[in-house]
């Protein structure tokens, strides 16, 4: 399995937030089975947060990944649901429960991930608890997307806004030229914690206009020297190991209009000068697609569904490309922007 199929997330383990008044009275939070409304929640004071490392495994059930900070290796990751915390002031906190499952089936541990900031003594009430939105609310975390604004290369050489875009428009993709855009989706979500819209301001990355893209995004970038040492001239980098707080920064507050944009092929296109991959349909994202795609594209989808192994989409399995993502590691350096940015011009 390539390292493009895996996704990070930061996660709480259930043991950090117990419930301080409520029928489940001094219990950890847990599936939803064992959850009743209105008990109140305290994040503790030593709760620190863990990087659990996914990836799609056989019969498209989510797996923990090697060299995942936590878990083990190959154990499944159950969606359990989607949680509504609400805090005295009447703001709401969304939660994504997942439960670690082993090969005999038994229950090794259960992860909460937050889409919003959780602090510490503030009080959260439970009002909420949904079986049927926690894939979809994943795959919105695992989507690949552009905000409002995000200018397009078209076939033509024409720069088009992304929310203008419709299906059938001719867009230039980086390794097969001209293709039809088969379909756009986009949606209205809060600009929380990690998940808020990473900026990438003009120049950064020799971007003709600021580009903001979903933390899970990744650039594709060609050095014409490899000063990063990747081994290679070619490189993707997810915009999140981007962030320096100075020329790419993380924006937080709010709500930020998200889209995506979905090809026969999972392509390479060009976004604000610069090429930056499109949607990635998997097991992680498909369920963010809608019921009423064209005939084609449905019949994909329902062939993949119905495979054994639910690979992904048909062009959408292997790109050569995705083998050029650069592993974290090596972009924990001071100026890791600028470097690319100087890599890609000389």
């Amino acid at each position: 399995m390539s390292d493009a199929f895996q996704q990070i997330l930061p996660v709480l383990r259930a043991r950090d937030i117990s419930v301080v008044s409520g029928a489940n009275l001094g219990d950890a939070m847990s599936f939803a089975d064992e959850l009743d409304l209105d008990d109140v929640y305290e994040l503790s004071l030593n709760a620190r947060g863990a990087a659990l490392t996914v990836q799609p495994g056989k019969a498209g059930v989510l797996t923990i990944a090697p060299g995942s900070a936590i878990g083990e290796t190959g154990n499944h990751l159950h969606l359990d649901s989607a949680l509504t915390m609400m805090t005295a002031n009447g703001t709401t906190t969304e939660l994504l429960i997942m439960v670690e499952v082993d090969v005999e089936g038994d229950v090794e541990a259960v992860y909460v991930l937050p889409l919003a900031r959780m602090i510490p003594r503030c009080e959260y009430t439970l009002v909420g608890i949904d079986r049927e939105a926690v894939q979809g609310r994943f795959a919105e975390v695992a989507c690949v997307s552009f905000t409002r604004g995000t200018m397009i290369t078209l076939a033509s050489g024409a720069q088009t806004p992304i929310q203008d875009l419709r299906p059938g428009d001719m867009v230039l993709t980086r390794d097969d030229g001209p293709r039809p855009l088969r379909w756009i989706g986009s949606g209205t979500v809060r600009a929380v914690g990690d998940f808020a819209p990473i900026r990438i301001r003009a120049g950064a990355l020799n971007n003709t206009g600021d580009l903001c893209v979903s933390p899970e995004s990744r650039l594709f970038i060609y050095q014409r020297s490899d000063q990063l040492g990747a081994g290679r001239h070619e490189v993707m980098v997810r915009a999140r190991h981007l962030v320096n707080g100075d020329s790419i920064v993380q924006e937080p507050g709010g709500f930020v209009d998200y889209f995506q944009l979905l090809f026969d092929a999972h392509q390479i296109i060009y976004v604000e000068g610069i090429a930056a991959e499109t949607m990635l349909v998997d097991p992680r994202t498909r369920s963010i697609l809608p019921t009423d795609l064209d005939l084609a594209m449905r019949e994909a989808v329902q062939a993949a569904v119905e495979d054994a192994l639910l690979r992904p989409l048909p062009g959408h399995d292997r790109p050569a490309h995705l083998d050029f993502e650069v592993r974290s590691q090596l972009l924990d350096r001071p100026g890791v922007a600028e470097i690319l940015r100087r890599a890609s011009t000389r």
